[in-house]
C-alpha cells in the first residue's frame, strides 16, 4: 500500500452508504497517527450528488468527482484511467453501487425491463468495477490493493417479492469467493460487508412499514450509515495480509435473524 496516501475508489458515492463511506476515508485523511491517509474518487451516476459529497468532505480533503454508469464498460475504463492520471494507483474499491429495484411486485409479475436493469447495475456493474480495479492493482507497483462488495443481508437471506435484488447480491457473494481466489497471486484481497438496514434514502420506507414474510406490514429499526462506515474503513485499513472476508453490519433488532 501507499506509505503516505492511498488511494479509494467509492461508487455510489453521491448518496446513502457510498457517501457515508467516502466522508470517512476523507476524514481519514485528517487523523493523526501512523496510519497514512485517504484520498478518495467519487463516482456516481449525478455530478451534483458528486459535488454535494465533496463538499462535505470540506475543503482540506483530496477528493476527484467522477460521474459515471457502473453498467457502461467505457465510462468504467475513464473513471478508473482518471484516478490512474490523477494519483497514479488504486488501493481500495468499495464496490457499492446497487438499485433495488421495483418494490412490492410479486415474482411472477416482475417485468424482464426490471430484472435486467437490477441485474445490469447490482451485478454486470460490480463485475465491471471490480474488474478494472483488480487490472490496475495487477499493474501498479507496489503491486496489490482491496475490493470491498456491498452485498447486503439480502445475500443472506431473502425479503418477499426481492427476486431480482436478492439473486444479484446472492451472485454478488460468489463474486467476492472468485476475486478472493483469483487476487491471492497479486496481493489483492476481497471481502463483502452485507448491510441491514442503515438510515438512507433508500430505506426510508423500512421506519414507515414493510412487507414481512407472514404477509403483515411492520416498522423496522435502523442503524446509522456512519457506522457502517467506521467497519468499512476498518476492513481498508488492515494490511494486505489480512482479509475480513464477510462482515454483517445491521441494526440490532431488526429481523434478519429469525426472518420468516
Amino acid at each position: 500500500m501507499n506509505a503516505v496516501r492511498r488511494i479509494a475508489v467509492v461508487t455510489g458515492a453521491g448518496s446513502g452508504i457510498g457517501r457515508s463511506v467516502a466522508l470517512e476515508l476523507a476524514a481519514a485523511a485528517k487523523d493523526t497517527g501512523a496510519r497514512p491517509g485517504w484520498a478518495v474518487a467519487l463516482a456516481g451516476r449525478r455530478a451534483e450528488a458528486l459535488e454535494e459529497t465533496a463538499a462535505l468532505a470540506g475543503p482540506d480533503a483530496d477528493v476527484l468527482c467522477v460521474p459515471t454508469d457502473v453498467t457502461d464498460p467505457a465510462a468504467v475504463d475513464a473513471l478508473f484511467a482518471a484516478v490512474r492520471d490523477r494519483y497514479g494507483r488504486v488501493d481500495l474499491l468499495f464496490n457499492n453501487a446497487g438499485t433495488f429495484g421495483p418494490g412490492g411486485i410479486p415474482f411472477e409479475d416482475v417485468p424482464y425491463s426490471a430484472w435486467r436493469k437490477v441485474v445490469d447495475v447490482n451485478l454486470t456493474g460490480a463485475f465491471l468495477c471490480a474488474q478494472a480495479a483488480f487490472r490496475h492493482m495487477k499493474d501498479q507497483d507496489p503491486q496489490g490493493g482491496r475490493i470491498i462488495n456491498n452485498g447486503s443481508v439480502s445475500a443472506q437471506v431473502p425479503r418477499p417479492h426481492s427476486a431480482p435484488y436478492t439473486a444479484t447480491k446472492h451472485a454478488l457473494t460468489g463474486l467476492t469467493k472468485s476475486i478472493s481466489l483469483d487476487g491471492r497471486p497479486y496481493s489483492i484481497a476481497c471481502g463483502q460487508i452485507d448491510i441491514g438496514n442503515a438510515a438512507t434514502e433508500m430505506t426510508q420506507a423500512m421506519q414507515a412499514g414493510i412487507l414481512q414474510a407472514n404477509g403483515e406490514l411492520a416498522a423496522e429499526p435502523v442503524m446509522d450509515a456512519a457506522d457502517v462506515a467506521r467497519t468499512v474503513r476498518h476492513m481498508a485499513e488492515l494490511p494486505l495480509e489480512a482479509n475480513v472476508q464477510f462482515a454483517t453490519v445491521l441494526a440490532t433488532n431488526m429481523p434478519f435473524i429469525g426472518r420468516g
